[in-house]
């Protein structure tokens, strides 16, 4: 009954989710139809549902290149895939896993600073590290202040490029492990009546049941059983670990109102 009387102030809102692999994968074809005017039915096949291997992704128009990278991660032990132009890139299969892209900057056609900046604005986020043999300083400013991880200059030393690489790797790896963490908060919140999230919004700012219930006009009994709920559904262990919940829910926008968010 309580949720009859229930305020929208805490309603789900209508933010973005996490991007999946098949949102990424509709991001990905959204930058080829921009980069090469490709329809979107030839710009990329299906994602490759892997093992989730850490894989690097090398666009380079030099074969010489592309073998001398691949025969270098293999000696590291990391899966890479090769491509001689964005276009390529685009119109083949998204790894699973992990992922960072090594990209030269100076290709046929557009140029990997270009493909950077179609990724950026479509918000792809995947690493990038840049090498080329011919930079200024302005080049190199502009990848980095776009995001690029390291921008090195040919010849470069093998261990430069590892230790990019794998700080790219690191990286993407941490981004997908929030991303799935938010993704599974925001599944338990959904399951939320207005009311248990208003009871919410009242414990994790640390307020007592009983004034939980003069505030919102129940009984706290009634707290209890929406306060137990609560715990239930966004399988929390304790308080504090509800309040670290919220605080990501919070962060992500995904409160519908700023009176709810005014709370925590």
């Amino acid at each position: 009954m309580d949720q009859i009387n229930a305020p929208n102030a805490f309603e789900l809102a209508p933010t973005p989710r996490p991007f999946s692999l098949r949102e990424r994968e509709a991001r990905m074809i959204h930058v080829a139809k921009r980069f090469d005017g490709l329809e979107a039915k030839d710009a990329m096949e299906s994602v490759t549902q892997g093992d989730g291997k850490p894989t690097v992704l090398i666009v380079d128009d030099d074969p010489d290149v592309r073998e001398s990278l691949q025969r270098l991660l293999r000696t590291v032990s990391l899966d890479s895939r090769t491509f001689v132009s964005p276009s390529k890139f685009i119109k083949s299969n998204l790894p699973s896993g992990p992922t960072c892209i090594v990209l030269d900057v100076r290709l046929p056609g557009r140029s990997g600073l270009d493909f950077q900046r179609e990724l950026t604005a479509a918000n792809v986020n995947v690493p990038i590290i840049f090498i080329t043999g011919h930079a200024d300083v302005p080049m190199a400013v502009q990848a980095m202040k776009a995001g690029a991880i390291e921008f090195l200059i040919k010849p470069f030393r093998d261990q430069d490029l590892l230790d990019a690489i794998q700080l790219g790797l690191t990286n993407d790896r941490a981004r997908c492990e929030r991303e799935s963490e938010l993704a599974r908060l925001r599944e338990r919140f959904a399951k939320l009546t207005s009311r248990e999230r208003e009871v919410l919004a009242h414990v994790v700012s640390g307020r007592p049941n009983k004034q939980i219930a003069n505030d919102i006009g129940i009984s706290e009994m009634t707290v209890k059983i929406h306060r137990g709920q609560v715990v239930r559904k966004m399988q929390a262990s304790s308080v504090s670990q509800l309040t670290r919940m919220a605080d990501r829910l919070r962060d992500a926008n995904i409160f519908g109102s700023p009176k709810a968010t005014d709370r925590f």
